[in-house]
């Protein structure tokens, strides 16, 4: 049985439909040149792929290191004193 899935990224003005194409025995998605510009990625860069509200997202922003990212902030604001001692 074939199955055939088509993404639906949305835009200011509406939506990009993006279909779903055999790779080799895998699956991938061909991104229009519109898209990868404004994702602001190139060939060979990763891409995520986040379930959110609406659907999915795709990102080329790690949501996992976004979140490392926060806590990281998170201990130097709550540590900046001793940071700055440290730092002297």
């Amino acid at each position: 049985m074939s199955v055939c899935y088509v993404i639906l990224v949305q835009r200011r003005d509406g939506m990009l439909k993006l279909k779903l194409t055999n790779v080799g025995s895998s699956t991938g998605i061909v991104l229009p040149k519109e898209a990868l510009a404004r994702l602001k990625v190139v060939k060979g860069d990763s891409v995520f792929l986040t379930e959110s509200v609406d659907g999915f997202r795709i990102t080329p922003y790690d949501p996992e290191f976004e979140e490392q990212m926060s806590l990281a902030r998170k201990f130097m604001r709550d540590r900046r004193d001793a940071l700055r001692e440290l730092s002297k």
